[in-house]
């Protein structure tokens, strides 16, 4: 058991019983009163969010989960088919594991797979990745002085706002944690 001020965002914890991944950490002192840490996290099995308040002297079991980086192979349903890089092996994890961000999947893409034991319990893209633009309406030349956007259609199928400046068959740089256009790709 490991006291409350030692974890941080991302940590992995048992809590209740069941396996949790921290989302938010933050330590607050309210004027006069005692101190405390305000938790974020999000049940692995379930997929609920829990916002908890612990005293600093509270103990909570810290989870010591392994990962890897798979390849992306191909959508089953409701699951991700993956493969070991080095064994060839394939695992299937449910899509709710990866989140929003798996609206920019594609296919090749390695993905960072967390493991407790042999049980594959959360994934995550990389932090950026490069797609295509497939359509979009066609900019104005010059329109490059002000933030205004435009819904742009990519080739996973997702929809994102990008500057006016971009055109179909651009490929650009996106973050995958917010889905926020970055860059045009070089």
């Amino acid at each position: 058991m490991a006291k409350v001020s030692d974890i941080s965002k991302g940590t992995f914890v048992r809590y209740n019983g069941e396996l949790a991944q921290v989302l938010e950490y933050e330590h607050r002192t309210p004027g006069n009163l005692r101190a405390f840490y305000q938790v974020k996290m999000r049940n692995l099995k379930s997929g609920r969010l829990i916002e908890q308040r612990f005293r600093p002297d509270d103990e909570i079991e810290i989870v010591r989960v392994h990962f890897k980086e798979q390849q992306y192979l191909y959508t089953d349903g409701n699951n991700v088919v993956c493969m070991d890089n080095e064994t060839y092996d394939q695992i299937m994890i449910n899509k709710e594991t990866i989140g929003d961000s798996i609206a920019f999947l594609k296919e090749g893409m390695n993905l960072k797979i967390y493991f407790d034991g042999e049980e594959p319990v959360s994934a995550e893209l990389p932090v950026t990745v490069e797609l295509e633009v497939t359509y979009t309406e066609p900019g104005m030349r010059g329109d490059t002085a002000t933030r205004t956007l435009k819904p742009a259609t990519l080739e996973t199928g997702a929809t994102i706002k990008v500057p006016l400046f971009v055109n179909t068959g651009d490929r650009i740089k996106i973050d995958t944690r917010t889905g926020d256009y970055i860059e045009r790709a070089k």
